[in-house]
């Protein structure tokens, strides 16, 4: 359907909506993003000595494309000088990569942070520029450090960081959601907490100044991410509700609850997190809401920019737009079909809705049921998958499967560190209203964060150091090949018969539906493409958008608010899944054809997947090049 036709157009009601269910809300991949990877500052600097060492691979062949030892290069060098010279430079990086040290401190950003960050960017551009690649593994980090270090730049000058704030990965949420990976087994792991809490002023209000200098050049976020940050961080300031208050006080070092001194630190480092946040809350209602501008739409080239720094790659931003209208339709009416075939010849998709969740074989009780539900589904997944139709290393048949102790209702995946002591993990943070879960809904979310979606890719990457530098294996990290991938792999188990019941393969496409349906609000808006013609014409806005995502997505008010609000203050971010997926897609297609015959589609996943997370562009050179 092209011209902007409207594949809704046929239902004549919304979606069904199940309240206490559990909602698929995904936040970004624990993995380095914008607040860690990006960001450098004040602070002691750690010594290197104190980092892991750059390493010479020794175990051959152990992924099926490593030959021998493969010897540490300039390039590989490079790579790993720059991030330990990140790590140094940011302590929420450290414990996101579970590098010990500076577990007390929190990064800079201040405008002096974000301009010694983009100093390191350009001191390790220009060092690759005197620097030739010796092998196929050097032109892959190359190209991707060439990528990815330069759109940070283009970033920086372009004042992006002036204008950091959303109500799901900003500095507001990165700061809080440090303490998340935090250990807290001993009476040590709490005073670095305390410490880190006790942090919190003096980093929000660095925080504080680059948007005060986003106020003085022009450079705002939209009204309705300040009115958002404003109400986020008044409740992280609330003395009774503050995550900092009950965080604090759940302290039990050793099994016990905290005493003496410990408490009292503890007690100290979050009423100082509180403050910090409340002095936000202020600075963000008084001095910058007045000069935020009204409308949500970030235009072409602020658009065109975040596409290329989520995906690696550049498209045809009006294409995309046209062939996401398409796909929302494609996918719909294959939705629609299965309805029938569940719930009988004149069903809606509002009706096998509430079939599936009225079949109590479908339906999980508490977050102990889930739990051991996930944990079977992902385990059985490896099982399967294993030595068939992926050659999965020994340390990733383990995936531990965890309830978060937030309850913001995000599922995600935390990958394993460098040496295996912490695994990789699948999160569900569940909201303390839902204690029933749909088993239809989020079988195929088991497989996007598991096996083969995130925890096969990333911890492929982290096995692969005989391959890959810690830059590429840790660091480097894209939304649209990562988020694209784990979205390819959910059709993947589609193709591989795991979704033969008819109600999981429709869950499957409720998934892919609210991608989809991602794609067409989120360039719809921001690049100001017509809306269609059932909601009243006119370009896409804020409330076009909000229909649009009632008559597609199956989740209730609340969180449909959540997310609507998410892909206004994140231009770029959730297309760049089925983005990513489609670019997969096409990669995998033009292999297929180059190769003929010879075409395996279990070396293809393994090559892929050996390059770690690069440029989409990159991967496809890499591959087909």
């Amino acid at each position: 359907m092209r011209g902007g036709g409207d594949p809704a157009a046929a239902r004549d009601r919304p979606r069904g909506e199940a309240p206490h269910r559990a909602p698929r809300r995904e936040g970004p991949r624990r993995r380095p993003a914008r607040l860690t990877a990006g960001r450098a500052g004040g602070g002691p600097r750690r010594r290197c000595e104190d980092l892991p060492a750059t390493r010479t691979s020794s175990r051959a062949g152990s992924l099926g494309t490593v030959q021998g030892v493969r010897e540490n290069t300039a390039i590989d060098q490079l790579a790993e000088d720059h991030t330990r010279a990140l790590v140094a430079a940011s302590p929420l990086l450290a414990t996101v990569l579970g590098v010990p040290g500076s577990e007390h401190l929190l990064d800079d950003l201040s405008p002096a942070g974000h301009d010694a960050m983009a100093a390191l960017n350009r001191a390790t551009l220009s060092r690759l520029a005197d620097l030739e690649p010796v092998d196929a593994t050097d032109e892959v980090t190359a190209a991707s450090l060439r990528d990815r270090l330069g759109l940070e730049l283009e970033s920086h000058e372009a004042g992006d960081h002036e204008r950091d704030l959303n109500n799901i990965a900003s500095p507001v949420q990165g700061y809080r959601d440090g303490f998340d990976l935090m250990p807290t087994a001993t009476a040590e792991h709490w005073a670095h907490i305390a410490a880190r809490m006790s942090a919190l002023p003096d980093a929000l209000a660095g925080y504080a100044e680059t948007l005060r200098a986003g106020v003085a050049h022009g450079r705002v976020p939209a009204l309705r991410q300040v009115e958002l940050a404003v109400a986020e961080t008044a409740g992280l300031a609330d003395a009774d509700g503050s995550f900092f208050t009950t965080f604090a006080a759940g302290a039990r070092p050793d099994g016990s609850p905290a005493a003496g001194a410990l408490a009292e630190d503890l007690a100290r480092g979050a009423a100082a997190a509180r403050s910090a946040y409340a002095t936000l809350s202020q600075v963000l209602r008084d001095e910058i809401a007045p000069h935020a501008p009204q409308e949500d739409a970030v235009g072409r080239e602020r658009y065109a920019r975040a596409s290329r720094y989520f995906l690696g790659a550049t498209v045809d931003l009006d294409e995309t737009y046209e062939w996401g209208v398409e796909e929302l339709a494609r996918i719909t009416a294959e939705q629609e079909a299965i309805a029938r075939e569940i719930a009988g010849p004149d069903a809606t998709v509002a009706d096998a809705v509430a079939a599936l969740d009225a079949d109590p074989a479908r339906r999980l009780v508490g977050t102990a049921a889930l739990k051991a539900w996930m944990q079977e589904r992902a385990d059985e997944a490896i099982a399967k998958l294993n030595g068939v139709q992926f050659d999965i290393p020994e340390p990733l048949l383990t995936i531990e499967c965890m309830i978060a102790p937030t309850q913001s209702g995000g599922i995600y995946y935390t990958g394993p560190t460098d040496d295996w002591s912490r695994p990789g993990r699948m999160w569900w943070s569940v909201p303390p209203q839902v204690t029933e879960f749909n088993t239809w809904r989020e079988l195929t979310t088991v497989y996007h964060e598991g096996v083969p979606g995130h925890h096969l890719q990333i911890g492929q990457a982290v096995y692969n150091a005989d391959e890959l530098n810690w830059w590429r294996r840790q660091i480097c990290w894209l939304s649209g090949h990562g988020e694209g991938w784990a979205l390819y792999s959910e059709r993947l188990m589609d193709e591989f018969g795991f979704l033969q019941d008819p109600g999981d393969r429709f869950g499957m496409l409720d998934s892919q539906r609210l991608r989809a349906t991602r794609v067409v609000l989120d360039l719809g808006v921001h690049l100001g493409k017509p809306a269609f013609a059932r909601y009243g014409g006119g370009t896409w806005d804020y409330d076009k958008a909000w229909q649009l995502m009632k008559d597609n997505v199956n989740m209730d008010d609340g969180f449909l608010r959540f997310e609507l609000n998410r892909y206004m203050g994140w231009p770029g971010q959730a297309p760049s899944y089925k983005v990513g997926q489609r670019l997969w897609e096409q990669i995998r297609t033009d292999a297929a054809a180059a190769a003929g015959e010879d075409f395996s589609l279990r070396d293809f996943h393994r090559r892929a997947l050996n390059l770690g997370s690069v440029p989409l562009d990159v991967l496809r050179d890499a591959l087909l090049g």
